[in-house]
């Protein structure tokens, strides 16, 4: 297993979820691997982004695999390929079939609902300097929320740096909102939680609101972080 060389990429000492947030299920939605984050290609070719999307969802899928505020973690994608390279004893897989990314993520909720979970966080897979500190962070922000509120549907909101985008989404209830993925989805989402009476909470974190979208956001990129992800991403195992 190859080890990153940014010690925030290794588990920190956390909390499990709150009570009323256990158990908590991740869900990680993905396209296809072939064809993915074509925006980049100004910046990488197709291959080196494939190998960039593999390394940030195999780093992403250990750190939150071993973060204690996970009691299960999930996968869901149409591309049956991807999920066999990524799927293991700790992650779960989910076969899409058909639709575009909030479908997946419904179907990913429906699976993670079955299968007991109270609260559910959304993440997306491009999160290059997602840490174990961010999500309990997160996690706080929920707590906060839950005491200042009425004690019942809560949404939590990390948005993208330009907070036009959603980095990260938890519900409690999972399906207290539908998902919204996609252009403008942040005020989308806060617009839904609004009318499901849900407490709203929006963190603004640096960890989870940078994300890999454009050539510019390569360029952000720590260059070690970069070579660390295309170095996970090759990986054959």
């Amino acid at each position: 297993m190859a080890i990153d060389p940014d010690p925030r990429a290794a588990p920190a000492p956390g909390a499990p979820a709150p009570a009323a947030l256990a158990p908590l299920h991740v869900l990680i939605p993905l396209r296809s691997l072939a064809g993915g984050k074509a925006r980049l290609g100004g910046a990488l070719d197709a291959e080196e982004r494939e190998e960039l999307i593999l390394g940030m969802l195999r780093r992403t899928l250990e750190l939150v695999a071993a973060w204690p505020g996970a009691a299960r973690v999930h996968v869901v994608s149409p591309d049956e390929g991807l999920l066999a390279r990524v799927g293991s004893r700790a992650v779960g897989t989910i076969v899409q079939r058909g639709g575009g990314l909030n479908e997946g993520i419904r179907a990913g909720r429906e699976v993670a609902a079955g299968a007991g979970a109270r609260a559910l966080l959304i993440l997306p897979g491009d999160l290059p300097d997602l840490s174990a500190a961010a999500l309990a962070r997160l996690l706080d922000a929920a707590d906060a929320a839950l005491a200042a509120g009425n004690g019942d549907a809560l949404v939590v909101i990390a948005p993208a740096d330009a907070r036009q985008g959603t980095n990260a989404l938890l519900l409690a209830p999972p399906d207290v909102i539908d998902p919204a993925f996609g252009p403008g989805s942040f005020e989308a989402h806060v617009a839904a939680a609004r009318t499901a009476g849900a407490s709203l909470q929006v963190v603004t974190d640096p960890e989870l609101g940078f994300d890999l979208d454009t050539p510019e956001d390569v360029e952000l990129l720590d260059p070690h972080r970069m070579a660390a992800l295309m170095a996970r991403g090759r990986e054959t195992t």
